[in-house]
């Protein structure tokens, strides 16, 4: 697995160990982002970060600055060694469930990934959709990666749905 573009393009990043985390693959970050565009001062979050993929291309596509969140504590301590081995000091690292981190939050994002264990998705997509909203900026973009069979189906307006093998990869805005 590699950062794909910008800056750290090319900087190899570390998978957490086991099949509890699936890291986004090159190919579909690399089609994301194209869609997604320019990140100039974008402030990211990246829930259910896993290895930090998603935040770390962020952060070498120009994002300001980015936010991880992760509860497994093996994928943590890759992330952190990610974060560490790449100098990114422009992000921060909290390790707590994706929802209490959202209820808690007092930041607003510009981006957002959500990209949980493909078989939570389904039970997670109303709990989310009724905590994003106070975290988006405006104009906010959300981004969802999920299992094209069982989705993560959020409770926000639909602006983009796209599939790549198995993976379904979907842009949703507040407004």
């Amino acid at each position: 697995m590699r950062v794909v573009a910008g800056h750290l393009r090319g900087r190899r990043l570390t998978a957490p160990p086991g099949r509890d985390t699936r890291p986004t693959s090159d190919r579909v970050r690399e089609a994301l982002f194209s869609i997604v565009g320019p990140l100039d001062g974008a402030r990211v979050l990246d829930l259910f970060a896993g290895s930090g993929a998603l935040g770390i291309e962020a952060l070498s596509r120009g994002a300001r600055s980015a936010t991880f969140v992760e509860r497994d504590a093996r994928a943590v301590a890759v992330m952190r060694r990610n974060l560490e081995a790449l100098r990114l000091s422009d992000a921060a690292l909290h390790r707590r469930d994706a929802l209490a981190f959202l209820r808690a939050a007092n930041a607003t994002y510009d981006l957002i990934f959500l990209d949980p264990p493909y078989s939570c998705a389904p039970r997670l997509a109303g709990p989310l959709s009724a905590a994003l909203p106070g975290v988006l900026s405006t104009d906010a973009l959300i981004v969802t990666e999920s299992d094209k069979r069982t989705p993560l189906l959020l409770e926000l307006p639909l602006v983009l749905e796209r599939t790549y093998g198995d993976t379904r990869i979907a842009l949703h805005r507040d407004r």
